[in-house]
């Protein structure tokens, strides 16, 4: 399994981060890495959708889960389970990655999305989240999110935005063979 680096955004105080090319069938599998991903408002979700009109529009369908695990700084309190307010049931709006994302100077998001084969014109897509981040409230939280874009179009763009004002960050785009 080889992995290509297509395309890296880095954002200064950005509203989105949108990937509208090499999107294809050359790849089965598309990843997505996010690293430094601080949000300029606190307590905000990161989040991304797709869109199979070259990002003219972002509100494909999704049905997904989600769950995380959480430990506080101060040792206070500590966690692990499913939270359905982040799912999507048939859902066009944004799918988070992360949630309650803080804006302190010591609070960041990193994770990986993969989505699988999102050029096919037959199958729904699947994809899959991992992310890990200090959390608002001065803990730090690992989120894992799992879903499918019920489509048989072809996903050929993918946005990333914040629920809620701009971000600072970096995101590659790679195509794995």
């Amino acid at each position: 399994m080889t992995m290509k680096l297509l395309t890296t955004n880095t954002s200064s105080n950005a509203s989105a981060s949108a990937f509208t090319s090499s999107i294809d069938s050359t790849y089965k599998v598309y990843v997505f890495k996010f690293y430094d991903i601080n949000a300029a408002t606190d307590g905000v979700k990161f989040t991304f959708q797709g869109s199979t009109d070259g990002g003219s529009n972002y509100n494909t369908a999704i049905t997904s889960t989600y769950f995380a695990s959480y430990h506080y700084e101060g040792d206070s309190d500590a966690d692990m389970g499913y939270d359905g307010g982040q799912d999507l049931a048939q859902g066009t709006g944004y799918q988070p990655l992360c949630n309650d994302v803080g804006n302190d100077a010591d609070q960041s998001e990193a994770g990986v999305l993969y989505i699988f084969a999102p050029s096919s014109t037959t199958f729904a897509k699947n994809f899959i989240v991992k992310s890990n981040q200090c959390g608002a409230g001065d803990y730090m939280q690992e989120q894992f999110a799992a879903g499918y874009f019920n489509t048989t179009s072809a996903i050929n763009a993918v946005n990333f935005k914040m629920s809620s004002g701009n971000f600072d960050g970096t995101i590659k785009m790679y195509g794995v063979a």
